[in-house]
């Protein structure tokens, strides 16, 4: 009978067969094929944008799970694995920033020269830009309060408080929910819609995203504030909560360019 230890001479975390990946893209390749599929009026197509809009939640949940699982029960997560961890989240948050340079890049191709098709003006003629000295001014301070709020809840789980991890990012969850709802509020009560010409597409596109990025950011903040509840991590390990910080202030800071280049130079 042979003998297999279970000790490793690398620091690194080989990860087990997972299906999770390849259920993750072809629920992906499904909610593109439908979505396109919708867009173009086909029957009943809206049925497997929902469904595949399900899948994907549900898979990438289980995939989470297990991700959890990894750093918190089966103590997978070293150092070194930590480290890749974070890294990749870095990498991720920069290809999301040019995301939203090719968002950018769009709206000011079209702004620094309006066509006479737009009126030669920008914003185009007959349309009246949102003010931005009203609800995305009270946005603003939404936002940035609660990367302040996140950032004291940070501070007091490494120095040991915490109560006051929990507490900053319960509020910092309660700012971003109202965030979103004023966000909803402002697209009700706007002059012009997406289908509005290369204004209505652009700022619905810029704000739209960045509005989704910030309830990601929102479910982030919220099972990184579960785990900590439930003593899943500790004051030397929390990555999760890390990353989920690192994600909520990059939604911050696209935020600020959002409303100087779009609300108030845009108007």
């Amino acid at each position: 009978m042979t003998y297999r230890s279970n000790f490793q001479n690398h620091p690194f975390h080989l990860v087990s067969p997972s299906p999770w990946p390849l259920f993750t893209s072809i629920s992906l390749l499904s909610l593109t094929t439908s979505g396109t599929l919708a867009m173009h009026n086909f029957g009943s197509a809206y049925i497997l944008v929902y469904f595949s809009l399900f899948s994907l939640v549900a898979t990438m949940s289980l995939w989470f799970r297990d991700i959890i699982s990894e750093a918190t029960f089966l103590g997978d997560h070293t150092l070194a694995v930590q480290h890749g961890i974070n890294l990749g989240v870095i990498l991720f948050i920069v290809s999301e920033a040019l995301f939203f340079v090719a968002i950018f890049w769009a709206f000011f191709h079209s702004a620094l020269t309006p066509t006479v098709e737009l009126g030669a003006q920008w914003p185009p003629l007959g349309i009246e830009p949102v003010n931005p000295f009203e609800l995305p001014l009270l946005n603003t301070v939404l936002l940035l309060s609660s990367g302040a709020t996140i950032t004291y809840a940070h501070h007091a789980f490494i120095d040991g408080n915490r109560a006051g991890g929990i507490y900053g990012s319960v509020l910092t969850v309660v700012l971003a929910g109202i965030f979103t709802c004023f966000q909803g509020v402002e697209y009700g009560v706007s002059s012009f819609t997406i289908s509005d010409g290369v204004y209505g597409a652009c700022f619905f596109l810029a704000t739209g995203f960045h509005g989704l990025h910030v309830i990601i950011g929102t479910l982030f903040l919220g099972v990184a504030l579960w785990r900590i509840y439930s003593y899943q991590m500790t004051d030397t390990h929390h990555v999760g909560l890390e990353s989920a910080i690192l994600y909520w202030h990059f939604v911050d800071v696209v935020w600020l360019f959002l409303y100087i280049a779009i609300y108030y130079w845009g108007s």
